[in-house]
């Protein structure tokens, strides 16, 4: 059972950056390992995804492409986002997600954590 669970979120003004953590247990060396954000009245957006194995690249959305990073630690089993020259549209609530499979959609991750909120003030 895998179990994630996000922090690190604040405010911050715009052009600063943050890093989110989520502290992962549970998943294997085959599992694809996501961030998320939803603002109010939007849609969930992918963020971006990790593959445990190694044998991928990291995906970005082009939204974030240049300004996030992101990566995990696989002996404290957290994952991370750094967030660089961040803009008020990323504010949002940002999840990390977990499956043992690629996923097109958001709807097919089975694993969420709680969410850790980011605000970027202009």
């Amino acid at each position: 059972q895998v179990q994630l669970a996000e922090s690190g979120g604040g405010s911050v003004q715009a052009g600063g950056s943050l890093r989110l953590s989520c502290a992962a247990s549970g998943y294997t060396a085959s599992t694809w390992l996501a961030w998320f954000r939803q603002s109010p009245g939007k849609k969930r957006e992918g963020v971006a995804v990790v593959y445990t194995g190694g044998s991928y690249s990291p995906v970005y959305a082009d939204s974030v492409k240049g300004r996030f990073t992101i990566s995990r630690d696989h002996a404290k089993n957290t994952l991370y986002l750094q967030m660089n020259s961040l803009k008020p549209e990323d504010t949002a609530m940002y999840y990390c997600a977990a499956e043992d499979w690629w996923c097109s959609e958001d709807n097919e991750y089975n694993y969420w954590g709680q969410g850790t909120q980011v605000t970027v003030s202009s």
